[in-house]
């Protein structure tokens, strides 16, 4: 990720004021066993802003393994499991099956990222997926404003 976007989010997120914003960062092991679990690869700059920052809220909650505790407890793999599960027979499964859940939006819709890199979020009403970021740096970009 570019370094003056982690330079903001460190800014932020080591504020006082926002240390439930932010978790404990991933260590090399916990990402490589998650890998293995779900059958993936995360792509770097997800798994430079998660042992960073662990999970943790830049615009949008972004899970880790151990998250901040205003983001919940669900890690991405206990995410992309669940959501693997639930929508294994709707169009989007195959997306699931080999991509990762990173966050939820408000109404419970998984936000995920795909094998290329490119960040989903997927309507588990219509079972349609919209693309809304080229990558993990774009979507933070796009989502991240300090307050």
């Amino acid at each position: 990720m570019k370094e003056a976007l982690m330079e903001r989010l460190k800014a932020f997120l080591h504020r006082k004021d926002n240390s439930t914003l932010v978790g404990s960062p991933a260590s090399q092991e916990e990402i490589a066993h998650a890998e293995q679990q779900l059958n993936v690869s995360f792509h770097e700059d997800y798994s430079h802003f998660i042992r960073t920052f662990g999970g943790a809220y830049a615009g949008l909650a972004v899970h880790a393994f151990s998250n901040g505790s205003s983001l919940g407890n669900e890690t991405v793999v206990d995410l992309t499991l669940e959501f693997r599960e639930q929508f294994k027979g709707l169009p989007f499964a195959e997306v699931l099956r080999t991509g990762y859940v990173i966050s939820m939006d408000g109404s419970g819709n998984p936000i995920l990222i795909n094998q290329s890199g490119q960040v989903f979020i997927c309507d588990h009403d219509t079972g349609e997926m919209e693309l809304i970021a080229d990558s993990f740096e774009a979507l933070i970009e796009e989502q991240f404003c300090e307050w």
